[in-house]
Parts: C-alpha cells; sequence; structure tokens
C-alpha cells in the first residue's frame, strides 16, 4: 500500500501496523492468508491476496493493457510484493519501487525486485531522480484521501518527472459498481472525501486511511489546475478502468484538452 505520511511522521508502518505486509509475507511462505479489509461502517470484505504475487500471465487484461503506456524509468508507487516491478524489470525498465509496508518492501526483494525502498510517496525528493513514468497501480493513487491532498500530490510530481512524463493509475468507477450498498455508502462519504479503510489480519491492523474512488469525469475535474491532464482511458465490462495522464502543454484550452480525452477512450 502507498502510505501518506506527514511532515515529521516516519512514512513507514510499525509492526504491528503492517497487516498488509505480514499477509504478502504470509502469502510468499506458504502460510496461506486472508486479506481482510473492514471499512468504518462495519462492513468487512475478504479476500485471496495471491494475486498481489501473480506472474504477468494471469493478471486482468486490463492491467496488461496499461503496461503499454508505462515508459522509461519508472517509479511503482505502492510496490507490494513486486509484481509489477518484476513485469518491468524483465522488459528491461529501471524501476524504483516504493511501499510504506516494511514487510511489503522485504517481500518484493527476495521475490527479485533489485531496487525496493521504504518510502512514502509524499516524502519522495529530487534526491530520487527523474521519473519517466509514474505508476499507482490498483488504485494506489487513491490513498492520497481526500481530493485536495490528491491535487496536491499531482502538482508535487510534476517536477518529479521528465518533461514528456506521464501517470498510469486506474480506479473504481463507484456509480458502476454492482453493489448498492457501496454507492450508497460512497455518496454519503462526499465526492470530495473519501470511505475510510483498514486493513486487518491475525492480530494486525492498519491504521484507518481513506480510500478515494472516483468515475472518469471526476478524475478528469480533479487534474484541473496540477499541470496533469487525461490523454487515455483504457475500460472493460468491469468498474475499474485505467487512465493515463500527460503533462499539461503550456497552451490549450479547458474545451480542446477535455475533448482530447472523451475522444481517447478505449474499450478492451
Amino acid at each position: 500500500m502507498v502510505g501518506v505520511s506527514s511532515k515529521g511522521r516516519p512514512a513507514g508502518l510499525s509492526p504491528k501496523q503492517d497487516a498488509y505486509g505480514q499477509i504478502l509475507l504470509a502469502c510468499l511462505e506458504g502460510r496461506g492468508g486472508q486479506e481482510i479489509m473492514e471499512r468504518d461502517d462495519g462492513l468487512i470484505y475478504c479476500g485471496d491476496p495471491s494475486d498481489y504475487l501473480a506472474p504477468y500471465r494471469r493478471w486482468p487484461s486490463l492491467e496488461k493493457k496499461a503496461m503499454r503506456y508505462v515508459r522509461g524509468r519508472v517509479l511503482d508507487v505502492g510496490c507490494g510484493a513486486g509484481r509489477v516491478a518484476l513485469h518491468l524489470q524483465e522488459r528491461g525498465q529501471e524501476v524504483l519501487a516504493i511501499d510504506n509496508s516494511p514487510l511489503a518492501v522485504e517481500v518484493a526483494k527476495r521475490r527479485g525486485v533489485e531496487n525496493a525502498i521504504v518510502l512514502s510517496v509524499v516524502d519522495l525528493d529530487s534526491s530520487h531522480g527523474v521519473f519517466d513514468t509514474i505508476l499507482f497501480a490498483r488504485n494506489n493513487f487513491g490513498l492520497a484521501g481526500a481530493e485536495r491532498e490528491a491535487r496536491r500530490l499531482l502538482r508535487r510530481l510534476h517536477g518529479l518527472t521528465a518533461e514528456d512524463g506521464r501517470i498510469v493509475t486506474d480506479s473504481v468507477d463507484p456509480e458502476r459498481d454492482a453493489d448498492p450498498a457501496f454507492r450508497d455508502y460512497v455518496r454519503r462519504a462526499g465526492r470530495t472525501q473519501a470511505p475510510r479503510y483498514r486493513v486487518r489480519w491475525r492480530e494486525f491492523a492498519t491504521p484507518w486511511f481513506r480510500y478515494l474512488m472516483f468515475s472518469p469525469a471526476d478524475l478528469e475535474r480533479l487534474t484541473e489546475g496540477t499541470g496533469w491532464h487525461v490523454v487515455k482511458f483504457l475500460e472493460d465490462e468491469e468498474p475499474r478502468y485505467v487512465a493515463v495522464l500527460e503533462k499539461e502543454p503550456d497552451v490549450r484550452s479547458d474545451s480542446s484538452r477535455h475533448g482530447r480525452a472523451k475522444r481517447d477512450r478505449t474499450r478492451v
């Protein structure tokens, strides 16, 4: 997971908080494990975390298509067990994989990720170099929390990317989710806020965090004034979609910018 730290607070989770890392470590070592997501209204999801260690051939088709837009030197934000970083390494790309879960970083390294460090994306600075692509897989961008923090993060990343840099991310469109209770919850949380979750496993639990999800239209609105704009959406029949962001040209009207994004929607 990404993890957003505040100034003066360590980015890495403590051992008791690192439930996500404990789950990945258990999977790596063949001890099983369940990913338990608890929402702040008491609803609990339980899923199979082995997907976080899946090789490229087992990825959903939408994620495979997203990799076509990942170029150059890459920052893999919220690298988890390192599945994406490993795939990009195999393609010959330079990757810096970051996560605020110390155990997730350990798992990624044990699986062969060459450059993985414990770091929150908000603590990233120029000492880590310039990136051609910043990748937020599995809606890790949504862990920025409220829209205000997401915009602040986009502006910060603008200065840490190449002139032709891009961001590849995905999200879940709440209005397309099949669960009416989820749609109602997101509406109650408010568009500019985000639902609150935490990850649990055995005696471990992460701190509560906000998980921002937005429709394609809301993402376009979110990028306004950040120096980024959406150039492509990749969608299928599921609520999850992929978005490719590039730096805003110096001279481009709002109408032409939004028109470009709408013209470049791809169903896969």
